[in-house]
């Protein structure tokens, strides 16, 4: 079985459970292939070399699985590793919330095992494939990075509001004065969306929401599309210099003055791994602390 391998250098614990994972993959018959940032932070000499690398060595059409490790910023960076293949994703979870991540240390045996017995499940979840193109271009434009949260339109440099305006399947919708407009998915409505205001959404329905930062006026909520709609921003001049598009909040480009943004669902879901029967209601109320009132005392 060949797995992946996609960890977070920042974490200062990674090289000893870099170790462990060798070590315990090995016994179970699981080879490693590993990214090129954390290459050096593998164990040598008795431990054996360290894995090949994963891009040259083993294209992730080749990879059955890929194990990130860190924590969701860590699961979001391996989707887009991936490009669109769907080998399914296992989050190991080194950080605090993980809310996307399924196992931690503390599993990692239990996990490997799972693994080799094909013994999980697979959730697919809806992505995003954004394209930049000119006014009047007749070329496809540029095509960016998948993603499984949000792609976010906001102002560079200095902070302040900008003027952009929506459009729906062609149909403008409004044009906005904000912070910037969050377009994220299922997965992403428990993510920036949801610090703005968003609705958390199901992972299992099929939508896009479109959600504004910090918008100007109180006639503006957050929208509810069908996942097959097509969404259109472009910025509005004179509030069209030093305007960014992030993508997942990890990486971003500018979208310069006369060009628009489109976002759509991508052909192909991206795929986590669950272990055992955690519900995702069960994840909102153990790492979200929703609905908690524990610390509310009886008089």
């Amino acid at each position: 079985m060949n797995v992946g391998v996609v960890g977070n250098p920042n974490y200062p614990d990674l090289g000893a459970f870099l170790a462990t994972l060798q070590h315990k993959a090995s016994s179970v018959g699981i080879k490693l292939y590993t990214e090129e940032r954390i290459h050096a932070l593998w164990p040598s000499g008795d431990g054996g070399p360290p894995p090949p690398p994963l891009l040259s060595q083993a294209p992730s059409t080749e990879l059955d699985l890929l194990i990130t490790l860190g924590g969701d910023g860590t699961l979001l960076r391996g989707a887009r590793l991936l490009n669109g293949v769907n080998t399914p994703i296992l989050g190991l979870n080194l950080g605090r919330v993980g809310f996307l991540t399924t196992a931690g240390p503390e599993t990692l045996e239990w996990a490997l095992d799972s693994i080799v017995r094909r013994a999980y499940t697979t959730e697919p979840r809806l992505a995003l494939q954004s394209t930049i193109t000119g006014k009047g271009s007749k070329t496809p434009g540029r095509v960016e990075p998948l993603v499984l949260n949000d792609v976010v339109v906001h102002k560079g440099g200095v902070a302040r509001v900008v003027r952009l305006k929506v459009s729906v399947d062609g149909d403008e919708v409004a044009q906005y004065s904000a912070d910037g407009i969050i377009v994220s998915t299922p997965t992403g409505s428990t993510a920036y969306s949801m610090s703005a205001g968003g609705p958390i959404v199901v992972p299992t329905v099929d939508a896009i929401v479109v959600t504004a930062i910090c918008p100007h006026t109180l006639a503006v909520r957050p929208l509810v599309l069908a996942a097959t709609a097509v969404v259109t921003i472009q910025p509005i001049p004179p509030w069209s210099d030093d305007v960014l598009v992030s993508f997942d909040g990890q990486v971003g480009t500018p979208i310069q003055p006369g060009e628009r943004l489109e976002v759509r669902r991508a052909e192909r879901p991206i795929l986590l791994v669950r272990l055992g029967p955690e519900s995702f209601f069960k994840r909102l109320r153990k790492k979200l602390h929703w609905g908690d009132l524990s610390d509310r005392t009886r008089k």
